[in-house]
């Protein structure tokens, strides 16, 4: 279960590092989008710093999320981004629920697995 483990996190970091790296170099083509959709990507563009913080978070966050010794942070600094990609998806791509749900589902395995390491934050303060 642990090679398992394994490639799973390095997949899902790899997959979240080439998204964030595509933000700054735009090699990956952008999809057949609708006049909702291209509402939307012109306010993103608008907003000249989004693209390239989530770019930055979502390297960041895949590099932490393949470190065994850092996954728990890397899963929680990629969850944001991760709920917005099945936002997105259930709202404008249902299509790409098949691929999101899978990677989601294994940021939430890796959180419930790390469970531990977060309860010194969400614990009562003894003090």
């Amino acid at each position: 279960m642990k090679i398992v483990k394994t490639v799973l996190c390095v997949l899902f970091g790899l997959m979240f590092i080439n998204a964030g790296l595509s933000k700054f170099f735009n090699y990956m083509p952008m999809p057949e989008m609708t006049a909702e959709q291209m509402k939307l990507m012109e306010a993103f563009v608008k907003i000249s710093w989004l693209f390239p913080l989530v770019g930055v978070i979502e390297i960041i966050g895949g590099l932490l999320f393949m470190l065994p010794k850092y996954r728990a942070l890397g899963a929680i600094v990629i969850l944001p981004v991760m709920v917005g990609v099945i936002v997105h998806n259930a709202i404008y791509e249902p299509s790409g629920l098949a691929i999101a749900l899978p990677f989601f589902l294994i940021n939430l395995w890796i959180i419930a697995d790390n469970w531990r390491k977060y309860q010194p934050m969400i614990s009562e303060s003894k003090t």
